[in-house]
């Protein structure tokens, strides 16, 4: 199973072919959109792996932005003793959920990919399908 080392965010991932993974959030990106990254630091499966200094040139990943999210709050709580001073805040960081679908290789060939979705058929419409062939 081949995997690749990719920068985005201030932050490092290893990815593979289908998985799905939280980033910081990528600006100027709509949910069901497709999203290359190019800084990618390294690549390889289990046998052989190649490295960048730092990253590789021409080698991609290739995903899809599922959707554009908040966390949960993170409580922030200060207070000073005996002096009758406190502040409470919250704070919730943005994120992004991608699929991982392609890894492509410094010259082009591809890697690995991800299988393809399959959507679920909505039993109405099933049902509605017998109905007309009736």
């Amino acid at each position: 199973m081949s995997y690749a080392i990719i920068q985005t965010g201030g932050k490092q991932y290893k990815v593979k072919a289908g998985e799905i993974i939280k980033v910081e959030k990528l600006n100027d990106s709509k949910p069901e959109s497709m999203v290359d990254f190019k800084e990618v630091l390294a690549y390889g499966d289990d046998a052989n792996i190649e490295i960048g200094t730092p990253i590789i040139k021409g080698a991609k990943v290739e995903a899809n932005l599922i959707k554009n999210s908040k966390n949960r709050t993170v409580l922030i709580f200060k207070k000073r003793r005996r002096k009758n001073s406190r502040r409470k805040n919250g704070h919730r960081q943005q994120y992004s959920l991608i699929r991982i679908n392609k890894i492509f290789s410094k010259d082009g060939k591809l890697l690995s990919e991800a299988e393809k979705l399959i959507k679920p058929v909505k039993k109405k419409e099933v049902k509605k399908e017998i109905q007309e062939k009736k």
